[in-house]
């Protein structure tokens, strides 16, 4: 039996899409309102599950239902390149899911549950029968709460709170979840001619290019005014007047994307949502102190 080469399974994994997971959860250890000093095993145990087990799992679960799509448009994969041979890809996705679950343990009954969900939607989205991703809609709406909401109300729950109210954090969390939807569409232009040869409804395969970047950039932007709106409201200004910042930023860069999608959406995912990112952190600290 041909084995994949260690290089290779870590590759499937996708470090680089670990980061906006482990971001949002270190944005839920701020919101608590603890000393990372005093809890920094089980902050450093969250920001492990969130990332490299259970975002690996959802890649290397993706890539495994996507073969046929990846033979397309980006046949250099792992799983479409041969360098994962026979069902490797999936074995490495269940193996990867039952460790994953092993290390939530670490984070005691809210942490367990939370990587019990993540998990779900992570094969729901790739995995026949549900397969979201074969809807934008759907599709996105899972990834946006699986990298910024669960991750965020995780970091916040598995620690003892003494800052924000578990209504403010769930607020905040689900509007950076909505905002995600969009960044999710910007990621599924690289992949149009594929999903349009095999069924894949994403959005830009549904409204067209140039309407579905439209959608996009809406979408980031309608929840963070939301944000900076709630944050005045709690007494928070400077936080707010950051957020605004921001996202001043975020709308200074997108009529480049609009004027073409397809050739910017990259540029505009490298740039765009590490503003987009940055907010979210400026708003973790406002929800730290908050009474």
């Amino acid at each position: 039996m041909k084995f994949p080469a260690p290089a290779t399974v870590l590759e499937l994994l996708k470090p680089v899409t670990w980061f906006p997971p482990m971001w949002a959860f270190a944005c839920g250890v701020v919101s608590a309102g603890v000393s990372v000093a005093d809890h920094w095993a089980m902050a450093l145990a969250g920001v492990a599950v969130c990332g490299p087990m259970v975002c690996g799992t959802s890649q290397a679960a993706n890539d495994w239902f996507d073969r046929k799509v990846d033979a397309i448009n980006e046949p250099s994969r792992p799983i479409p390149s041969g360098r994962i041979p026979g069902r490797w890809g999936l074995y490495i996705a269940i193996t990867w899911t039952v460790a994953s679950l092993a290390a939530a343990t670490a984070l005691g009954t809210w942490g367990f549950y939370a990587a019990i969900v993540g998990l779900a939607l992570a094969w729901a989205y790739s995995a026949p029968p549900l397969r979201l991703k074969r809807n934008g809609w759907w599709g996105n709406a899972a990834c946006g709460l699986c990298y910024e909401g669960l991750p965020w109300i995780t970091g916040w729950a598995v620690m003892v709170s003494a800052g924000a109210s578990p209504l403010r954090v769930l607020a905040l969390a689900a509007l950076y979840s909505l905002g995600a939807h969009g960044i999710m569409t910007l990621n599924d232009f690289k992949s149009i001619q594929g999903d349009r040869q095999l069924g894949i409804r994403s959005l830009p395969v549904i409204l067209g290019a140039d309407r579905a970047a439209q959608v996009a950039c809406a979408v980031m932007a309608t929840p963070q005014v939301a944000v900076v709106a709630l944050l005045c409201q709690w007494g928070r200004p400077l936080h707010a007047a950051a957020v605004g910042v921001v996202l001043a930023a975020q709308l200074a860069m997108m009529p480049r994307l609009l004027r073409s999608p397809c050739r910017y959406a990259i540029w505009y995912s490298a740039l765009g949502v590490s503003l987009y990112v940055s907010g979210m952190l400026v708003s973790a600290f406002a929800l730290r102190y908050a009474a």
